[in-house]
């Protein structure tokens, strides 16, 4: 169940970081109130998950889901670049993720 709150902890990470760029500077209502209310869930989910794995893995996999699903929306929705480069480097994070699972 653990891994559970890291994944969700993790997408909510995504979910708060896109709400912030919909915000725009916090200058919008629904997407400011959204944000709090994803970084809240998301850090309770996580420290849920710190209950029985330790720290430095849930800090290291919830934030390198965020960032996977952030560089894919980014991608997805507001059309930054998807270079050789950049998707090797999301390999890279999902790839330390799985290992952190692994041997977890």
């Amino acid at each position: 169940m653990a891994w559970t709150f890291v994944l969700l902890a993790g997408l909510m990470e995504t979910t708060w970081v896109t709400a912030l760029r919909y915000s725009q500077g916090f200058t919008r209502l629904v997407p400011s109130v959204v944000v709090v209310a994803a970084m809240t869930g998301s850090l309770l989910l996580a420290g849920q998950a710190m209950r029985t794995i330790p720290m430095g893995t849930v800090y290291a996999a919830w934030t390198g889901i965020g960032a996977t699903g952030a560089v894919t929306i980014g991608i997805y929705l507001f059309n930054e670049p998807a270079t050789a480069q950049r998707l090797a480097c999301i390999g890279l994070i999902v790839a330390g993720i799985a290992g952190l699972r692994i041997t977890a």
